[in-house]
């Protein structure tokens, strides 16, 4: 499994995160794009549309992750291992605040945003794995509409 993210990605946001004694990231890269797999099968997945019901079989079609384009999850997996693996490791959770704490809640609250920025934009998944993502393949969610 590719992940999103990776070291270089973090240090463009925050060029000084490997002075805080922590030098390798890539097992929080790992956990954080299993979360955003998870975050993308649980927000977009059942909204898709992609005839996930096989009625001949009574089946229901899985998300296949390796058919989504990682490049476009790059910049949310940044926000998200910073968000929710880094910071909160360095962070004190003193009541009276520390850096890390506000940082905490800032890249959790540009996850989201960025998240939700590309459920509304539409997710690039490549369902007839051709290799290229048509007009067709690039799915947003609706929002402010009724779907059913």
């Amino acid at each position: 499994m590719a992940n999103y993210s990776a070291d270089s990605d973090l240090e463009q946001y925050e060029p000084d995160i490997k002075n805080y004694g922590i030098q390798d990231f890539s097992d929080l890269h790992a956990l954080s794009t299993a979360d955003l797999k998870r975050d993308i099968e649980i927000e977009w997945w059942p909204r898709a549309g992609y005839g996930r019901y096989d009625i001949s079989t009574g089946s229901v079609a899985e998300m296949e992750d390796s058919l989504l384009q990682d490049s476009q999850w790059t910049r949310a997996a940044v926000y998200h291992v910073l968000g929710h693996y880094i910071y909160p490791r360095l962070s004190t959770f003193d009541p009276a605040g520390d850096v890390f704490g506000a940082k905490m809640a800032f890249y959790r609250q540009e996850y989201k945003t960025e998240f939700d920025k590309i459920l509304r934009l539409g997710v690039k998944y490549d369902y007839d794995s051709s290799g290229d993502i048509t007009s067709s393949e690039k799915k947003p969610t609706h929002f402010n509409r009724l779907v059913r």
